[in-house]
């Protein structure tokens, strides 16, 4: 079984970012085995367990208890050990220093900026999953003179059939799920 075979038997709860939103996250910041950062919003733990396989260390913060006790047992079942939960909430404090990355996927996310400029070193990035687009303006409105947004992205994937008679794509495909909105501590 591979590390995805298991993701996919996870217990669910609150609803998860999907793998595709997941991966424009690895490939639009600068984390590596070296680095550390604090997952805000733990949910189920998908996006915790993925940044787990490739840092050092994630800081899982929620404040419901209920989904931070999915998410233990998840990345329990996962095998992986560099995981810190913490039953508390990003929008008060982030007891960690000089991370490297800080990923929030919470209802009104500006609300942590403050914590997040204390928390992140200088080039730390901030990687934000909003659902629709007005929480993607309220969100760059909010950020101050402390971050620079670098980007903003939508991903969206459709499958296509091929085989010897075609080459078309699918008539579904997993379309919108959500924006990031990646910015770094200047």
């Amino acid at each position: 079984m591979s590390f995805i075979d298991d993701l996919r038997k996870i217990k669910r709860g609150p609803a998860i970012m999907l793998q595709k939103d997941i991966g424009v996250i690895l490939a639009n910041t600068c984390i590596d085995k070296d680095s550390t950062v604090v997952d805000g919003g733990s949910g189920c733990g998908v996006l915790t367990a993925n940044l787990a396989r490739f840092v050092k260390k994630v800081y899982s913060y929620d404040n419901r208890k209920e989904f931070l006790e999915i998410a233990r047992e998840n990345i329990k079942k996962l095998g992986l050990k560099n995981v810190v939960f913490k039953n508390k909430d990003v929008f008060e404090k982030i007891d960690e220093r000089k991370l490297d990355l800080i990923t929030l996927d919470i209802k009104d996310p500006w609300k942590a900026l403050g914590n997040c400029k204390k928390a992140l070193k200088k080039g730390g990035e901030l990687a934000v999953f909003l659902p629709n687009i007005t929480q993607v303006h309220e969100f760059i409105n909010k950020v101050d003179e402390n971050f620079k947004v670098e980007n903003v992205v939508e991903d969206i994937q459709r499958r296509w059939i091929v085989d010897e008679r075609r080459a078309r794509p699918e008539n579904i495909g997993i379309l919108h799920t959500g924006f990031l909105v990646f910015a770094k501590k200047i």
